[in-house]
């Protein structure tokens, strides 16, 4: 973030990715959404974009027009003018954007300031990792496909101006689930906020199907993130391997985590209801017990 002067920050951000889908034109959706995710994080609203690009010499460049397109039209949705971008010969295809976007700069939400009594609301189901890996080797049916490309490619501005309806003090913390899964994002909130963080394992939303798909579609991130974030987690009672598993799960284009205060949790419901928005009591925040991260 960068402070222009009072009443104006600058949030910059960049994300790019190889596809995890056959359609260009779904891959481009996704791949913009998960972009301006992070300024939606952060409370602030997106501007601009540059597309970032790499495509191989000899590929059929209507895909990358494809690609291109599906990007476009998700930033034409979240209302955000695309100003250039660069391309690079290389045998892997990427694609992604370099966002600005614009924020309070006394409004802003950081991933810490979480405190004690604070309830975790989370806004999308997990499991798209588990659900791209299969989709790779054929091992997905539609009926788990399909919710977590729609997942994939919703934009978290709605979820954002839910929350931006709240007073202040309302949003002590908040975050997207991305690369580090639920489990990870988690244990940086905790860490930043210097308390625990408490997940109730049962009542994380899950992606329809995904369960079924966990044994033998593990990514490579879910199980570093396992490694990474084990010393910091405390499985509190017996929680079947799958839904541990899920948990850490890499997403792509997740939901918003976010620590409400206590006294605004009916409100926060009142407000992601009006405006349509799914979200999920996932757990609180507790004085810190010597681990980022208890799972019950």
């Amino acid at each position: 973030m960068y402070k222009l002067d009072d009443e104006r920050a600058l949030v910059q951000t960049v994300d790019f990715f190889t596809p995890i889908v056959d359609d260009p034109f779904v891959y481009g959706r996704i791949a913009a959404a998960n972009a301006l995710s992070d300024v939606y994080a952060m409370g602030g609203r997106p501007l601009t974009a540059l597309a970032i690009a790499t495509y191989p010499t000899d590929a059929d460049p209507a895909v990358l027009g494809r690609i291109f397109s599906g990007g476009i039209s998700v930033l034409r949705e979240a209302g955000v003018s695309l100003l250039g971008g660069h391309t690079v010969q290389d045998q892997e295809i990427k694609f992604g954007y370099a966002v600005t976007g614009e924020v309070h700069p006394s409004r802003f939400w950081a991933n810490g300031g979480a405190i004690p009594g604070d309830v975790l609301f989370l806004t999308k189901p997990i499991g798209t990792g588990i659900i791209a890996t299969a989709l790779k080797f054929d091992r997905a049916p539609a009926s788990a496909v399909e919710p977590a490309l729609e997942s994939m490619q919703r934009l978290n501005r709605d979820a954002c101006e839910a929350l931006r309806s709240l007073p202040l003090q309302a949003i002590h913390a908040c975050t997207d689930v991305t690369g580090f899964g639920l489990v990870g994002h988690a244990s940086e909130m905790a860490v930043a906020s210097a308390c625990t963080v408490r997940i109730d394992a049962k009542a994380v939303p899950l992606l329809p199907g995904v369960r079924a798909l966990v044994p033998g579609n593990v990514p490579a991130g879910g199980r570093t993130n396992a490694e990474h974030f084990a010393s910091g987690l405390f499985i509190e009672r017996d929680i079947p391997e799958d839904l541990v598993t899920l948990l850490h799960d890499p997403q792509t284009s997740g939901g918003l985590l976010v620590a409400v205060g206590e006294a605004h949790v009916a409100h926060a419901e009142a407000a992601f209801e009006a405006a349509g928005v799914s979200a999920w009591v996932v757990g609180t925040v507790v004085p810190s017990s010597g681990k980022h991260v208890v799972m019950r």
